[in-house]
């Protein structure tokens, strides 16, 4: 694996390629607001493709040098385009889980050329939901719990969100404050409040709004997928929310919404069998 720094406007990105000869096209595997390193065990069933992975602006290795905290799916797409550029590897398939898969979106959106196949894993986008309002309200009570307890109580609040099976009801904003502890999570204050998953730091991505004329007019083809185990949680529904609007039809891959990683970040997903169904997707003409 061969690690390099691109500077571009406002930051310094890191990524990392896995090159490979064959017939096959480069591999982009993107995430938010996850960096390089939740890639590894899929990247392994790819040795085949050159498969690139980068740390986005300000997380992993990545350096900010705008002196800003935001992360938006704008943004990181022009982050994208221009490291691309400096690849020169021509259209790139697509693997992009979660906020990752707003970014490309955002990136077919606005460099249709740069993406053949793009696989968007679970996009988490509110305002495609039914129930939007109160999405975004379930939202703003993760980052109320993060502001005012830290890290632990901010995660368990995330986690009974995204864990919620079907719309939010006011059922589910009558339940008790969720307990730390009952994840395995500390209730200690760190006193960080920086964190890119539960400030409002990220809320453009979920906030983010599709052009639906600019997708279907992309010469991308484009593949939205959802997790068999993600059930009708949010991400499951976001995702299938998406399809519609696009006129397609989800295509089902193994595990949850972390299937692909191995261990990581306390998921145990499925990476040889989600990897399997990639490379069908991938595939197909």
């Amino acid at each position: 694996m061969e690690t390099h720094t691109l500077a571009v406007p406002g930051a310094d990105l890191v990524y990392d390629v896995r090159p490979a000869d064959g017939p096959h096209r480069p591999l982009l595997m993107i995430g938010q607001p996850m960096s390089a390193e939740g890639f590894g065990a899929l990247a392994e069933h790819f040795a085949d493709r050159t498969v690139i992975t980068y740390d986005p602006r300000g997380l992993g290795r990545s350096k900010r040098t705008d002196g800003r905290l935001d992360n938006t799916p704008a943004q990181q797409a022009a982050d994208l385009h221009l490291l691309l550029a400096e690849l020169g590897l021509g259209p790139v398939d697509v693997f992009a889980s979660s906020g990752g898969a707003v970014t490309a979106l955002e990136l077919v959106t606005k460099h249709p050329s740069d993406v053949a196949t793009l696989v968007a894993h679970e996009p988490p986008i509110n305002n495609v939901l039914p129930d939007a309002a109160l999405a975004d309200r379930g939202r703003a009570a993760f980052n109320d719990a993060y502001e005012a307890g830290g890290r632990g109580p901010g995660m368990a609040a995330f986690i009974a969100m995204t864990s919620w099976p079907g719309e939010f009801t006011e059922e589910y904003f009558a339940q008790p404050v969720p307990d730390p502890a009952a994840f395995g999570l500390p209730a200690e204050d760190d006193g960080d409040r920086d964190d890119p998953l539960l400030s409002k730091n990220s809320w453009a991505v979920t906030d983010y709004r599709l052009d639906v004329p600019a997708l279907t007019a992309a010469p991308t083809r484009i593949v939205i997928a959802v997790g068999e185990e993600t059930g009708d949680t949010y991400t499951a529904r976001t995702a299938r929310a998406i399809a519609a609007e696009l006129g397609l039809a989800p295509v089902v891959f193994p595990s949850h919404h972390g299937g692909f990683l191995g261990g990581q970040f306390g998921y145990a997903g499925k990476p040889p069998e989600f990897a399997a169904t990639l490379r069908g997707v991938l595939d197909q003409p």
